[in-house]
């Protein structure tokens, strides 16, 4: 048995993929302190693990920085120089509620900004989680702001960044990565994708530390309430804009308008949303939360933002979609699933109601999508998921003492 300490972004994105690895290492012996933000205190403690609530926000991840007017290059320079602002703080208030524990490995979301310098700190082997598992490189390419020369260069998260870097070194004898996108794709000495191999673009640009284990797949036993008798018999529409670029009402006024007069049940969620300022059409049942994965079971087509783990979920159910991509992995999600014929990925600044209405009747009426979707899922079924993770996570830390007992 291990005690094991984990850092998670308090980001539903990246929290809900560990959930059923870190249930099925406590169900197997682990003992797992799991840091997160308040607001998912109760779903990390349904895993088992004992939760712990950061003492320092971070400004990167506070909500109201996720607004269409705030996504662009500059804007996220700017919240990340101000997370930078308080790295010192971040670190030590985790070092401070450690002091007196004693931890044989540690797990963090590959996008929590110091998982990798914490474990330098603490000297102990590290297990990174990927959600998102489209490269920096490929991330680059699909957002083409990211290479603004000028931006990159000259912005005062740099100077900050090479500061909090230098500090870190002479405070720990920490080495940080070589530029601030870095603290985004913090490697362990082992890493889990939630993914097979089959699904990423470039095998090759993966080393040998990665293990694709498939989706993230695990019954969290959601006691959402749902009306789910209004689905028996019809034709239902999935719309899920995720949980954070999710807040143009724009969007969800073309939804309406676009499925406003079908026989279908539209199911959407709007995740602290405001909708109070449209007239929401008598087939669509709008809510805040859904159990997606029981929703599923009653959907013929979906409209997804295309984040890692609603895309995963309707590729694992072999659910045809049509992606709107909004920001951050979304494209590369959305433009690798069209790539694969699973899907159709649109524009969402160029989104019209009958291109919506003509592309949703393309997937589901078109045999070839539910076919290649069924390939993707084939892939993701085969490779191996928690339980091969769990198993390999066991290899790697009895490797790790091993080598520590001989030497």
């Amino acid at each position: 048995m291990s005690k094991v300490l984990f850092l998670s972004v308090p980001a539903h994105g990246h929290v809900n993929p560990t959930l059923g690895l870190v249930h099925e290492l406590i169900h197997q012996g682990e003992e797992i302190t799991y840091f997160c933000s308040e607001d998912f205190k109760e779903k990390i403690e349904n895993t088992g693990a004992e939760f712990k609530s950061y003492k320092v926000e971070s400004p990167l991840f506070n909500r109201k920085n996720n607004s269409p007017q705030n996504m662009g290059i500059e804007s996220l320079f700017d919240n990340i120089n101000e997370m930078l602002k308080v790295s010192d703080k971040m670190i030590e208030d985790v070092l401070q509620q450690i002091q007196d524990r004693h931890f044989d490995y540690i797990m963090y979301t590959a996008m929590y900004p110091f998982g990798n310098a914490i474990a330098q700190i603490l000297n102990l082997p590290s297990v990174s989680s990927f959600a998102v598992f489209a490269t920096p490189r490929e991330l680059m390419a699909l957002h083409k702001e990211f290479n603004s020369e000028e931006v990159l260069k000259n912005h005062p998260a740099v100077e900050t960044y090479k500061q909090v870097a230098k500090q870190l070194k002479e405070v720990y004898n920490v080495d940080m990565p070589g530029n601030p996108m870095g603290l985004f794709f913090n490697k362990g000495d082992l890493n889990i994708a939630y993914t097979s191999k089959y699904f990423v673009s470039h095998p090759e640009y993966y080393d040998d530390s990665f293990l694709f284990i498939g989706p993230p797949i695990f019954d969290r036993k959601e006691n959402v309430e749902f009306p789910f008798e209004q689905l028996e018999g019809k034709r239902v529409i999935y719309i899920s804009l995720g949980t954070v670029f999710n807040t143009d009402t724009r969007l969800y006024e073309l939804f309406f308008k676009t499925f406003a007069d079908t026989d279908a049940v539209v199911v959407m969620t709007a995740y602290n949303v405001d909708l109070s300022g449209l007239k929401i059409p008598g087939n669509f049942i709008v809510r805040n939360y859904v159990p997606q994965s029981e929703i599923l079971k009653y959907t013929d087509v979906a409209i997804t933002h295309a984040g890692m783990n609603s895309t995963n979920d309707l590729l694992y159910n072999n659910v045809p979609f049509v992606a709107i991509p909004i920001g951050a992995d979304q494209p590369y999600m959305a433009g690798r699933s069209a790539e694969l014929g699973a899907a159709i990925s649109l524009d969402k600044d160029n989104l019209t109601p009958e291109l919506l209405k003509s592309s949703v009747e393309q997937v589901l009426n078109d045999p070839s999508y539910v076919e290649n979707s069924q390939k993707i899922s084939d892939s993701f079924r085969q490779a191996g998921g928690y339980k091969k993770a769990v198993e390999e996570i066991f290899k790697f830390t009895h490797r790790q003492r091993s080598s520590i007992s001989f030497h």
